[in-house]
């Protein structure tokens, strides 16, 4: 018999996917996106259009693991031995060292608030040691919080007001598919698209203009574009009423030539004034900011200074404006229940650092869900490091990925086809549930069901007791009853998050403490450059066919790099070399490309580290100037041939 079930998708990724599942005898047996729902528009991404490689392949877990003392192996076990072991070793553990000598680490693997119930009992077993910053969007997160004082967007479809609309270091092809039929729109309805980015991807075929920045110089070209705006006179007449520190940025505008601001950013006068003219007379303007741009030492600095444009120009506020760099996906919930309370924490960045440094206590027990540290954060070999020397370190996931090879516990769990939740997304305002298109196979169980099994071990039973259904209902009642919104309501399809504002600002009020938009006036950290001994920046991208580490089909061979021609040491198209940084070293296939800067590196973000496929690796763990993000974009590499190949 063939029914068709209905579920969002709960991955990181800003489109939060409406699925429609088609299933045959208890087996799904094609996915597709969901024509109802009014982003998903009936298509799925390729990532997730062949997820059911993933849901059964070989490599899917399906019984807990638990490392042997005796041959050191990772062996099967039953549910009830394996939260026995977990039960008695953080208790253990947390008797002899306290709670924060156990480290309970969740990162972005699946999007569903469901997550809070698991945040709730470590704080409740503890509280426990847990992560700080973020490693994908810290910076970002920072510059908009300070700037604003809240981190959202417009509508999405109020895209359809901009004459303007900058893609600025952002790929929709990749990050974000289902934008692309409305700027495709956009465009038919005569709005020009500006690409900003270093990188020549898919997306220039959907621009106007295409403007390759040098790396990390995004804030020395937004400062040109500032400083041209002033010369012009196209600055909102309203602005010094709405804008703090509007004569400092000024100031920080013309603090050099423009010449200087332009060489900085290895970008033409023209593409400037072709910048400005989108953000001061061609207006409504739109700034859709990248994520990645973020993920550098100047990156909080670089989404600051795009939201100072976008304020300067008027374009906050309005229709078809905006520096939309996230869509707040979970205000619309209450997981109030969970306090903050954490007797200290670790920087995700600096994972593995950080664990080797800890003492007084030392982390002692690691328990890692929804993520994979090993190829997520840079420096994998200290992260790997980290993870061997612990004494317990217990992994949730349906993939023995490199993290869950380092575990003593691992224990699977379900997949975005099995998922039983609640989502809001970070690329529109729309909320959904998701529900098990088919159970779990025997041997899974949810997050939720794990640490429900935990806790009737340790104490604990109360506190997380309940239905997916009855905490959905909790998290939704306080914010969204009001407005008739339950979980039936979600049930019958996705709803737009009534909370969330057509446009933002629209009064041009702000939550800062002044009320108004706290403006960027100082210069950043200077930006990584390329120099004699390694003249290439590494930039590790996100793919078509990947989800971070979650690959859509097995990954085999050497990992690619991309470079331009000129930058491949002289190395055929095809050929293998080695790319090396300070840290490490791993070989490659080389690829061509001469649209390419002669400046960067291009590998695929999320690579094993067990096949030689991690791009972290290379990476040395720093910071960005703010919200303690990884500047995963700033390590300088070279590219040589491998001495068997050079005879």
């Amino acid at each position: 018999m063939k029914t068709q079930v209905k579920t969002t998708c709960n991955r990181d990724c800003p489109d939060a996917c409406g699925i429609v599942a088609t299933v045959e005898d208890g087996r799904v047996t094609h996915l597709g996106g969901d024509p109802e729902h009014p982003i998903t528009q009936g298509f799925l991404c390729y990532r997730t259009s062949h997820f059911l490689e993933t849901q059964y392949g070989r490599e899917r877990l399906t019984s807990p693991l638990l490392r042997s003392k005796q041959s050191g192996k990772l062996l099967p076990v039953s549910w009830d031995e394996a939260l026995d072991v977990a039960a008695r070793e953080l208790t253990r553990i947390r008797q002899e060292s306290g709670p924060a000598s156990i480290f309970y680490y969740r990162s972005g693997g699946t999007l569903g608030m469901m997550g809070a119930v698991v945040d709730l009992f470590f704080e409740q077993f503890g509280p426990v040691t847990v992560k700080r910053g973020d490693i994908c969007s810290g910076a970002g997160d920072a510059a908009q919080m300070v700037d604003f004082g809240v981190e959202d967007s417009n509508d999405f479809f109020d895209l359809y007001h901009a004459r303007s609309i900058l893609l600025w270091g952002k790929n929709p092809y990749v990050s974000s598919p289902h934008l692309l039929p409305v700027l495709k729109e956009c465009r038919r309805r005569g709005a020009q698209v500006l690409l900003i980015d270093p990188v020549h991807h898919k997306s220039v075929a959907l621009s106007d203009e295409f403007v390759q920045v040098r790396p990390g110089g995004d804030f020395a070209l937004a400062m040109a574009v500032a400083q041209l705006l002033f010369a012009a006179g196209q600055i909102d007449p309203q602005a010094p009423q709405f804008c703090d520190h509007l004569p400092e940025f000024r100031a920080q505008a013309q603090s050099r030539t423009l010449s200087d601001w332009l060489n900085e950013a290895d970008v033409s006068e023209s593409s400037a004034r072709r910048i400005a003219a989108a953000l001061g007379t061609d207006k409504p303007a739109t700034i859709l900011v990248g994520w990645g741009m973020g993920r550098r030492r100047n990156g909080a600095a670089i989404v600051r200074a795009l939201d100072a444009l976008a304020a300067v120009t008027g374009s906050l506020g309005i229709p078809g404006g905006g520096s939309s760099f996230y869509f707040k996906r979970r205000g619309a919930f209450d997981s109030s229940f969970v306090k903050g309370l954490a007797p200290r924490t670790v920087c995700e960045p600096l994972f593995g650092r950080e664990i080797l440094a800890m003492n007084d206590p030392p982390i002692r027990a690691v328990w890692v869900t929804a993520g994979n540290p090993v190829a997520m954060l840079p420096e994998s070999h200290t992260t790997v490091a980290a993870l061997k020397s612990r004494e317990f370190v217990v992994v949730c996931d349906h993939l023995l990925t490199d993290t869950a090879e380092l575990a003593d516990l691992v224990l699977p769990t379900t997949t975005l086809l099995e998922s039983d939740d609640l989502l809001g997304a970070y690329g529109h305002h729309y909320l959904a549930v998701s529900r098990p298109v088919v159970p779990p196979p025997d041997g899974v169980r949810s997050d939720l069901q794990i640490v429900q099994g935990l806790a009737e071990r340790v104490g604990l039973s109360g506190v997380v007791a309940g239905t997916a259904r009855e905490w959905k209902q909790r998290m939704m009642a306080p914010k969204l009853a009001p407005h008739g919104i339950t979980v039936e309501t979600l049930e019958a399809g996705p709803v737009r998050n009534p909370l969330a504002m057509p446009v933002l600002f629209a009064e041009r009020r702000f939550a800062t403490a002044s009320g108004r938009v706290n403006l960027v006036v100082s210069a950043p950290p200077s930006f990584a450059r390329p120099n004699a001994e390694f003249p290439l920046l590494l930039m590790a991208l996100s793919t078509e066919r990947s989800q971070c580490s979650q690959w859509a089909r097995p990954q085999q061979g050497l990992i690619e790099l991309t470079v331009h021609p000129d930058s491949a040491a002289g190395i055929a198209d095809g050929g293998t070399g080695e790319l090396s940084s300070v840290i490490a070293a791993i070989p490659v296939v080389v690829r061509h490309d001469p649209t390419q800067r002669r400046d960067v590196a291009l590998l695929a973000k999320g690579g094993h580290f067990r096949d030689g496929r991690c791009a972290n690796a290379l990476v040395e763990a720093q910071l960005t100037d703010l919200g303690e993000g990884g500047a995963l974009y700033d390590q300088p590499v070279r590219l040589r041939e491998l001495p068997s190949a050079a005879g």
